[in-house]
């Protein structure tokens, strides 16, 4: 394939726009997925901008393609003009009274399935022309690689050039079915829970420390049923298999799932926001952000705001 040399002012944004996606995803198939190009017009850009710059900005590897030195140095330039062509883009699109447009807000999938989601309408109402997607999600999402808007985590997420914000801590505690404590009893203190079977995660298969709640309270533990599927564990202990750990705001769907007061079990986690600086401060995403602030203020039942 002959490329020819352009001068490097003759370069447009489609070309960096193409090096940009390579390198937040480290694979042409993606990149050209998320830009809606075929594989060979990737690579031809990829090709051309490397013959203008008369540099490898990609080592080529079997699993991918990673920044050489030069490659990691245009990166930077290259992000900032991305960062003025949203603020350009989110500009334009402020002409409107109304909130509107798409945020993406990435999540794990209990707060996701079990919370959020019940709140879609209300959202809605408030702002009609706002469009959210929510995506699930068991690992960190990295939102300098545009990978969501927003991200809701257990944790306080890394990352440049992000706006981070922590909104408060959510309870868990032990739950357990009729079903079992008819046969196995029900636990009156946290020293009695030695004696019970438990519903957790696959140990070896937890993607977050941070849901490794269970061993705040018992490192060693009988286990009856572990799913990496919180809504599953939800459902066998609904049915009897055990007792669960569970965070507050998740139950509600599951009226099978009985409360378990111990006075002496205090378990709790994180809950942090975060998004781009750039996108922060735009109508959309600040509208995404302050509802979840408002849910997470009012529900005092399931979270301690800071």
């Amino acid at each position: 394939m002959l490329i020819k040399r352009i001068a490097i002012e003759q370069l447009d944004w489609d070309s960096l726009r193409v090096f940009l996606e390579v390198a937040r995803t480290g694979n042409l198939t993606q990149a050209a997925r998320r830009l809606q190009l075929d594989h060979s017009t990737i690579s031809r850009r990829i090709c051309q901008l490397e013959v203008t710059l008369n540099a490898n900005i990609f080592v080529r590897q079997n699993r991918g393609m990673s920044l050489t030195d030069a490659g990691r140095k245009i990166l930077e330039h290259v992000e900032r003009m991305d960062s003025s062509m949203v603020m350009l883009r989110e500009s334009l699109a402020t002409n409107s009274s109304a909130v509107g447009g798409t945020v993406r807000l990435a999540t794990m999938e209990g707060i996701a399935s079990l919370y959020l989601s019940m709140f879609i309408p209300e959202l809605k109402a408030k702002h009609p022309e706002l469009h959210l997607e929510l995506v699930t999600s068991p690992y960190h999402v990295n939102l300098n690689r545009r990978e969501a808007d927003i991200f809701l985590s257990f944790f306080k997420p890394p990352g440049r050039s992000m706006h981070i914000e922590k909104l408060g801590e959510f309870y868990l505690d032990i739950y357990g079915s009729e079903t079992y404590f008819a046969h196995a009893g029900k636990p009156a203190s946290k020293c009695e829970l030695e004696k019970h079977h438990f519903v957790t995660y696959i140990d070896d298969l937890v993607q977050l420390e941070a849901v490794r709640w269970l061993d705040d309270v018992l490192l060693q533990r009988e286990t009856t049923f572990t799913s990496s599927s919180m809504i599953a564990q939800m459902v066998a202990a609904s049915r009897g298999a055990g007792l669960v750990l569970l965070p507050r705001f998740s139950v509600s769907h599951f009226p099978g799932l009985v409360r378990i007061d111990l006075p002496d079990l205090v378990v709790t986690r994180s809950l942090w926001i975060s998004a781009h600086d750039d996108l922060q401060p735009t109508p959309r995403v600040k509208a995404v952000t302050e509802f979840i602030r408002g849910l997470i203020r009012r529900d005092t039942s399931s979270f301690a705001v800071m």
